[in-house]
């Protein structure tokens, strides 16, 4: 495999990758290490003789030998990752029916493997469709009778020249008059989606793992509720942008926190960008704010006090929808 012992000792090789191999054979099971015969002296004197830039003798080329082979196999055992199928496995999942197989998927993180059931429960199937196209017939009927007349006559507002300031002194007015029926809708539009289409595809893909959501209605602070309401889009961005910016930019977890939720904020304006044909960050700002009320969360005043907390919890998400509604409809 090696032409000289020589060979072994140039300096392209990488000392710190010598040493991520010892920090994930730490993470590997003792049974695996055993197996391989390769223990820390191994690593340590192969990764000194080479920083030395001296030879390397034949126990070491051995050594070192072993300690590739270990590296590779561990590699390929993470590209393989849980996944009990080998069709499944990496490359052999790179096909258009792997890719058909997980559009449909309730989730957004990719996975070789996901929990399957046995069958469809077709009433099941049948009772969340017909929840689905109920719950949008209340939500057309609320929106019709108390939502579209403030839009209307906003929009007439603005036809006819009114300016800016006096459109504001309307903004009480207009946000008390949809203060309840657009806390309604969000409310509904949340169970249409989260509780009614996500468990429909669930079970018509036969998807096993449900938890798209949890108890976020008791609450007590604006990062529990981050990853209670949304857990498919929660776990994305845990995963590919939180764990993966810590990982490639080697930054704080405050900082990885602070790019996430800014990430998730641009993607939200994004939308009402899309909605309301204007761009003004008002629900940029918004969200970034739940970070200041997450370090309130933690502090002595509010630290404990659930009850205070899920308060004032529910005061916010009372208000701000109808605030940014208000806000992009007036100014």
């Amino acid at each position: 495999m090696f032409s000289s012992p020589s060979a072994l000792a140039s300096s392209y090789f990488d000392i710190q990758g010598l040493d991520k191999i010892r920090k994930r054979r730490r993470s590997t099971p003792s049974g695996s290490r055993n197996a391989m015969r390769i223990n820390e002296s191994d690593i340590a004197s192969v990764a000194a003789t080479i920083e030395s830039g001296e030879a390397l003798d034949q126990d070491h080329i051995e050594s070192f030998k072993r300690i590739l082979h270990w590296g590779i196999d561990a590699l390929d055992g993470e590209l393989k990752g849980k996944c009990s199928d080998t069709i499944n496995y990496y490359p052999r999942n790179l096909n258009l029916r792997n890719f058909a197989d997980y559009i449909p998927l309730p989730t957004v993180v990719y996975e070789l493997e996901y929990p399957r059931q046995d069958h469809i429960n077709w009433p099941y199937v049948v009772e969340k469709t017909a929840a689905t196209f109920g719950v949008i017939g209340v939500m057309i009927v609320v929106s019709q009778a108390f939502i579209y007349p403030v839009v209307i006559n906003m929009i007439e507002m603005k036809n006819q020249g009114m300016p800016i300031s006096q459109r504001l002194r309307e903004f009480p007015w207009i946000l008390s008059d949809i203060l309840f029926p657009f806390m309604l809708e969000y409310l509904l539009a949340w169970y249409v989606i989260w509780e009614c289409v996500l468990n429909v595809l669930a079970e018509v893909t036969r998807f096993a793992d449900r938890g798209f959501y949890a108890d976020w209605w008791n609450c007590t602070s604006w990062d529990a509720f981050a990853r209670d309401w949304n857990r498919p889009v929660h776990n994305f961005l845990l995963r590919h942008v939180y764990h993966s910016s810590i990982s490639a930019f080697h930054i704080s977890r405050s900082s990885a926190t602070l790019i996430t939720f800014l990430l998730s904020a641009f993607v939200h304006e994004l939308v009402m960008w899309c909605i309301f044909k204007k761009l003004r960050g008002y629900l940029l700002v918004m969200q970034m704010l739940q970070l200041p009320l997450v370090m309130l969360s933690r502090t002595r005043l509010l630290k404990g006090r659930n009850l205070v907390g899920n308060v004032m919890f529910w005061l916010s998400i009372f208000m701000a929808p109808s605030l940014l509604c208000s806000l992009y409809l007036i100014i």
